[in-house]
């Protein structure tokens, strides 16, 4: 009876590990592969549950999901043999489960060794043909675009793999050559300096030169102006005294006899000596002043 019970357990857990061994599950985020005696029988198996042979056939999964390399700081040079050292990334996604076993035997660490070397080798080749400035600013965006183009071409026929998206996540010059590519950098923004300088001293000399004859022009104009419009005044003024004069000449010759007294005898001790036939005393030796 224990002998029955031993044999029957035996068999009934020889039933789990063969159904255990047979079933498996490709999930929505899994890519699968069977192989039989390490030969590949179904290079894409569906999502869902499975049935294989136990101990014959082996199922292999991989990730469906986009993956990211994160690759070591590399050092290339530009086309004037500058060394910038380049921190950079890549998207990648498995499309072809066939090559993709093939080339990496599955192993995503040996993939993501293929894929940086492929990306190495485009990114030097890039960065050698274009400047310093391209590199870091002008042509950044173009670079990494036609790079990820090209190496997709690459990586999906040998590998199995679409390549997603490369990015430059940071270009650094290395610490020898950072010292003497900022005093450069100082020396032309100081360059530069002195020419915005220079042009705005010569703009000043330009305006205040302007502003000077503006100012002489104006002064001169106004003179003249003043010129005329007090000659006009005079003009006037003395019409309007020849005008009083003419109405009662002797008068004015009086008054003028009087302005005369009055202007020479004006101090104390004024001596004046005349001849006694002088017209100067007439209004005094006579009355009526004839």
């Amino acid at each position: 009876m224990a002998g029955r019970q031993f044999t029957v357990l035996l068999a009934a857990l020889a039933v789990i590990v063969i159904g255990y061994n047979s079933l498996f599950i490709v999930k929505e985020t899994e890519r699968a592969v069977m192989l039989k005696f390490g030969e590949m029988v179904d290079p894409d198996i569906e999502v869902g549950l499975g049935i294989k042979m136990p101990f014959v056939h082996v199922v292999r999964k991989f990730e469906r999901r986009i993956l990211t390399l994160d690759a070591p700081t590399q050092r290339f040079l530009t086309i004037e043999k500058k060394p910038l050292d380049v921190d950079f990334y890549a998207k990648w996604r498995v499309t072809d489960t066939q090559k993709f076993y093939t080339a990496t035997n599955g192993e995503e660490v040996r993939a993501e060794g293929l894929l940086a070397q492929r990306i190495n080798t485009g990114l030097r080749n890039k960065f050698g043909e274009r400047t310093f400035h391209d590199v870091v600013s002008g042509e950044r965006d173009l670079l990494m675009t036609e790079l990820t183009r090209d190496l997709n071409l690459i990586t999906v026929a040998e590998f199995g793999i679409e390549l997603v998206d490369v990015r430059v996540k940071r270009i650094d010059l290395p610490s020898q050559v950072s010292q003497s590519v900022f005093e450069r950098m100082k020396s032309e923004r100081e360059r530069e300096a002195r020419e915005h300088r220079s042009t705005g001293r010569e703009l000043a000399e330009k305006i205040r030169a302007t502003a000077d004859r503006q100012r002489t022009i104006i002064a001169a104009n106004a003179y003249r102006d003043a010129e005329v419009i007090r000659g006009e005044g005079d003009a006037e003024a003395a019409r309007i005294y020849a005008s009083a004069y003419n109405a009662d000449p002797e008068f004015y010759a009086f008054v003028r006899s009087l302005t005369a007294y009055k202007s020479s005898f004006s101090a104390d001790g004024n001596l004046l000596v005349l001849d006694a036939e002088s017209e100067f005393f007439r209004y005094l030796k006579k009355g009526s002043g004839k």
